[in-house]
């Protein structure tokens, strides 16, 4: 289990394409405290570390994960957001996040306030998942507070400091990122959908 609070950007140093899995090289600061089977989020995603090797650790992508995230379309030298799991007596600053992305959102507004960014995001009206306005959403591995909710779309507001250490001060229109829903939303509706059939 994750919070959604970024711990540092990290760079994806290699990508290897094996058979239909992808195998990820990254690079951060903290790779001498990790460990092989160790479960780490990268840009919303939950993949397990299966190599170290210097300054730099892997990671395995199984098709399943290639086809409802961004990460295929990850290049050498691109940074990403990421955070190990969440220790048992940590506080839970952000919410309950658990690395599996629901769906691949687009970025399609950008407004800058008085101090502040707001960024608009719409998906593909198939997914059943909905916000609800102040409610939580995780965006590539980012724990955020939905500002406006619409059938499909929504918008989060971003202050300074994490639009500067996450990978929101890349974003630009029309891009695509991982989101997973609120887990405690996702049972609910899973719940009334029951009793409704």
């Amino acid at each position: 289990m994750f919070t959604g609070i970024v711990e540092e950007i990290a760079i994806v140093k290699n990508i290897v394409r094996e058979q239909e899995n992808i195998h990820l090289t990254v690079s951060c600061s903290f790779v001498h405290e990790l460990k092989v089977d160790q479960s780490v989020l990268h840009n919303g995603i939950c993949l397990t570390v299966v190599a170290i090797e210097d300054e730099t650790f892997t990671v395995t992508a199984i098709k399943e994960t290639i086809d409802v995230t961004t990460i295929g379309q990850w290049v050498i030298g691109q940074e990403i957001n990421i955070e190990r799991g969440m220790l048992a007596n940590a506080r839970l600053d952000g919410h309950i996040v658990q690395g599996h992305v629901d769906a691949v959102g687009r970025c399609v507004s950008i407004k800058d306030a008085a101090g502040s960014t707001y960024y608009g995001f719409e998906y593909d009206q198939k997914v059943k998942h909905t916000t609800i306005s102040k409610g939580s959403i995780t965006i590539d591995g980012t724990s955020l507070t939905v500002v406006n909710s619409g059938v499909n779309t929504f918008s989060v507001a971003i202050i300074p400091y994490t639009k500067e250490h996450t990978v929101f001060k890349h974003y630009t229109l029309g891009q695509f990122v991982n989101l997973e829903f609120d887990v405690i939303g996702k049972y609910v509706e899973k719940l009334l959908q029951i009793r409704t059939s």
